[in-house]
């Protein structure tokens, strides 16, 4: 970026235009580099933290089909393990299908929720 020097009376109008479009590309570049340092810095902050929600939905993962083991390990010994095991998926499966058409209705248009 040009620095700014006092005008003298023998510098032209062109000299002088030249100068302008000087600084308003040096101003212009500072602007956007700029722009992009915020950019970057929001974007390693939201990037940290969506490693952290990935951990957390791994581990709330892993904690579910932990609980469904348990569950089916529990009823096996009331109605038997393949028994157990049917009544557990089928449910899941049911819950998942209510779930997932609770969110395909929340895509239509219009609905705003």
């Amino acid at each position: 970026m040009a620095t700014t020097q006092p005008v003298t009376e023998d510098e032209s109008i062109p000299t002088l235009l030249s100068q302008l479009v000087d600084d308003a590309r040096g101003l212009a570049s500072a602007e956007i580099a700029l722009v992009k340092a915020r950019v970057g810095e929001r974007a390693s902050a939201y990037r940290n933290a969506a490693i952290f929600f990935v951990a957390a939905a791994v581990l709330a993962l892993a904690g579910l089909i932990a609980l469904l083991v348990g569950l089916i390990l529990s009823l096996a010994t009331l109605i038997g393990p393949g028994l157990a095991t049917a009544a557990v998926v089928i449910t899941v499966f049911a819950i998942a299908g209510v779930l997932a058409i609770i969110g395909k209705g929340r895509l239509a248009p219009g609905t705003a929720r």
